[in-house]
């Protein structure tokens, strides 16, 4: 039986995802030898990545709307040299603002050319299995800590760290560029496997394809998408990040508590699968609601938890429910704007989502420093979990389904 392509291209995908996810937080491998070899600061190291966020986010909207005009190939393409050629310059690196303006703006933008891309072209390629072939997209992504991350820290116990981040940079190259030649724009007939028969007066995808970007991002389902996933982000982006300092203020050792962000990233794998499997079933935006309500309890158990076994099983909830939730706004969005203009649509969002990410770690430090405990930051947490449901709420019906009810019986 003939493979259909569309499966290659998910393929590809989280390949591209796993490695250039996975080379750009090997930062976090390299903060301590880094900061050895250097006399830089943790904190100066560390802000590398926070540009990285800031730019990734920006960047993104930028490749998506080249993907729409140019297709994803030369995007990809384009973004895995970057990427390798941004990691091999910051590892020669003479000061710690040259090592963070080529890190951050470099790296950053080139990461942004992986991400998004990928998931508008395969958001294209399916129409049954749409939320699956996103998920397991964003499963490679997910896959990164455990492989490259090991990867790097072997590396880093045998050689220098810029030695170490030379060989990442030349293995991105490697797989990464050969790989982007396999990310195709899907055709305009999709195989009949992946077809739904629409019912009379129902159609696939958005109402409108003439559609224009620039009213699409105009439009209120384009501000509730990207403020739901603004809040979002903001909700899990705390506790992933300040939930390891906040178990060793508990009393567990460093080593024991890292293995609870490794127990966040084992669920949040099958976390993907399983909100895939349910998004294709009792449909995305459903489930989204349902997910973005169990995030917030799960950002504010952690509140109350202080043994590591308590740890582990809070960690295990939440992990499963922000990895599955995170690729299901890809899949909306593909029911609201026409394929044409995705790449422009969720380049544009994940700038909010960007944002996010990058305001929990902030504000949780200032909890910190403000209060001398986390406590706050998890009902903050849980509190803009809400806020997330309550906005997802707001999103209008689907095209297809706003077709279907002005229908004469």
């Amino acid at each position: 039986m003939k493979l259909f392509y569309g499966w290659v291209v998910v393929a590809a995908g989280g390949l591209l995802g796993c490695v250039a996810i996975g080379s750009v937080f090997s930062l976090a491998v390299f903060l301590q030898p880094m900061a050895d070899a250097t006399g830089w600061s943790r904190t100066g190291v560390s802000g590398a990545m926070t540009i990285v966020f800031l730019v990734m986010g920006v960047a993104a909207f930028g490749w998506g709307a080249l993907t729409d005009r140019f297709g994803p190939l030369p995007v990809v393409l384009s973004g895995a040299v970057l990427l390798g050629l941004g990691i091999l310059l910051a590892s020669r690196a003479s000061s710690l603002l040259e090592f963070q303006l080529i890190y951050g703006l470099l790296v950053g933008g080139a990461t942004g050319a992986v991400f998004i891309p990928t998931m508008t072209t395969v958001t294209g390629w399916f129409e049954k299995r749409r939320s699956l072939a996103v998920s397991l997209v964003s499963a490679g992504m997910g896959v990164a800590p455990m492989t490259v991350s090991p990867f790097a820290s072997w590396l880093i116990t045998n050689y220098d760290w810029r030695t170490a981040q030379l060989v990442i940079a030349i293995l991105a190259w490697v797989v990464l560029v050969p790989t982007a030649f396999l990310v195709r724009r899907a055709p305009e007939v999709i195989d009949e496997r992946e077809r739904i028969v629409a019912p009379p007066g129902m159609t696939m995808g958005a109402a409108d394809p003439g559609l224009t970007a620039g009213q699409a991002l105009r439009s209120p389902q384009f501000w509730v998408l990207s403020l739901t996933y603004l809040c979002c982000c903001a909700t899990h982006s705390g506790p992933i990040f300040h939930t390891v300092s906040y178990a060793v203020a508990c009393g567990l050792p460093i080593m024991a508590a890292v293995t609870i962000y490794s127990v966040e990233g084992l669920a949040g794998l099958g976390g993907r699968i399983l909100f895939g499997l349910a998004g294709d079933r009792f449909g995305a935006k459903r489930v989204l609601v349902i997910g973005l309500f169990a995030q917030a309890l799960g950002a504010g158990a952690y509140f109350f938890v202080r043994q590591l076994s308590e740890f582990y099983a809070v960690a295990a909830v939440f992990g499963l429910i922000y990895g599955g939730i995170m690729p299901l706004y890809a899949v909306i969005a593909r029911e609201y704007f026409p394929m044409r203009i995705m790449g422009t649509v969720l380049g544009a969002s994940t700038i909010f989502s960007s944002l996010g990410m990058a305001l929990g770690p902030a504000v949780g430090g200032w909890i910190f420093d403000t209060t001398g405990g986390y406590g706050w930051l998890y009902i903050a947490s849980a509190g803009m979990g809400l806020g997330a449901m309550l906005i997802a709420l707001l999103f209008p019906p689907f095209p297809s389904q706003q077709r279907v009810a002005t229908q004469p019986a």
